[in-house]
């Protein structure tokens, strides 16, 4: 057994989703939201550290790191859980963060998912994003999407992640899992690979890079599904981040890509539950008649007034969101308040912590 493993354990003992690392501190769980030590434990030495960390990558890897000073990996504890790690350089030396990633993939009904992601999961072209800031449960959403998609449709599915988290059993299916490091050299290169495999639909992890964008968006307007991450927090923030990506003199073609194959932006956020956990909240965009014209002029604030005017049709504001929540006694006011982009709209309700 790995020394790193006691440590994971007593995380999921606590019922913690993230377990941080660092020299000269003990090590600390995040749970609910909220960082607390570990019990019971002292300060993590140099040496130890490295034996935790070293203890769980094969050579190629730990030197990857030594050099790189950061390295992006999944770990398994059979028969109890996998994580996603990613261990850094900081101040006082070797540091890493762990985070649970669920054996089960949960389903639309156990994260109560808005119905109109089913209509999502059975399109059959186009770009879809999954947005939120970090450990806003984008991964988590997205893996329930995929297992929709699995159980109801007969598609060829390739995921493109850095690294792999959820592992997917083919059922009517066939998904294939590509890892950035193991079994391609980049983002851009499994990309480019798998528009040659015959996919149906391809998810790549994250769109960190110019040349990982500018692939998906080729790869969807070829009529292939794409689904992808970004850190944004709604839709209009999406669209201009993904075009100010681009150079000022390529940014009109990437309009006009854009506007020819973006099929849904569905942004994220994790809120306080009462009277403990978290749950999502979502704003949700999807195709319009006046959508593409509002990429293609530039006039992005044109598509709050999309979203306010198109509820019937499964569309939603994060505020809407927020506001259901809220009478639905799942989140206090104050958590609205603070979660709110309008906030006169949840002024009433900024003291209310229950």
């Amino acid at each position: 057994m790995a020394s790193l493993d006691k440590y994971l354990k007593g995380m999921l003992d606590l019922g913690g989703s993230d377990l941080h690392l660092s020299v000269g501190m003990p090590p600390k769980v995040r749970s609910s939201g909220v960082i607390k030590p570990m019990p019971g434990e002292g300060n993590i030495t140099e040496d130890k550290m490295t034996e935790l960390l070293r203890g769980i990558t094969n050579e190629e890897r730990w030197n990857h790191y030594i050099h790189e000073r950061d390295l992006d990996l999944a770990y398994e504890i059979k028969g109890l859980a996998r994580f996603r790690g990613n261990y850094l350089y900081n101040h006082w030396g070797m540091g890493a963060v762990f985070r649970q990633i669920p054996a089960k993939i949960l389903s639309f009904d156990d994260l109560n998912l808005p119905d109109i992601l089913r209509q999502v999961c059975g399109f059959k072209e186009g770009l879809v994003f999954v947005t939120g800031p970090t450990g806003s449960g984008k991964s988590t959403t997205l893996a329930a999407m995929i297992d929709y998609i699995n159980e109801n449709y007969e598609k060829h599915i390739i995921t493109i992640e850095d690294p792999i988290e959820f592992v997917h059993p083919n059922k009517k299916s066939v998904i294939v899992h590509r890892e950035v490091g193991e079994h391609s050299e980049s983002f851009g290169n499994a990309l480019r690979g798998a528009m040659r495999a015959d996919p149906d639909i391809i998810l790549v992890g994250e769109m960190r890079e110019l040349e990982t964008i500018k692939l998906a968006l080729g790869c969807a307007s070829m009529g292939m599904l794409v689904f992808g991450t970004l850190h944004t927090n709604n839709a209009p923030k999406t669209i201009d981040r993904i075009i100010d990506a681009f150079p000022a003199d390529e940014q009109n073609q990437i309009r006009t890509m854009l506007a020819g194959c973006l099929s849904g932006v569905v942004s994220q956020l994790l809120c306080k539950k009462l009277p403990k956990g978290r749950v999502a909240v979502h704003e949700i965009l999807l195709k319009h008649d006046a959508l593409p014209n509002c990429i293609r002029s530039g006039k992005i604030s044109n598509i709050r007034g999309i979203i306010e005017s198109s509820m019937a049709e499964g569309m939603t504001t994060m505020d809407h969101s927020l506001m259901s929540r809220l009478n639905e006694g799942v989140i206090s006011g104050r958590e609205a308040y603070m979660k709110a982009s309008n906030k006169s709209q949840f002024e009433s309700f900024r003291n209310q912590d229950s």
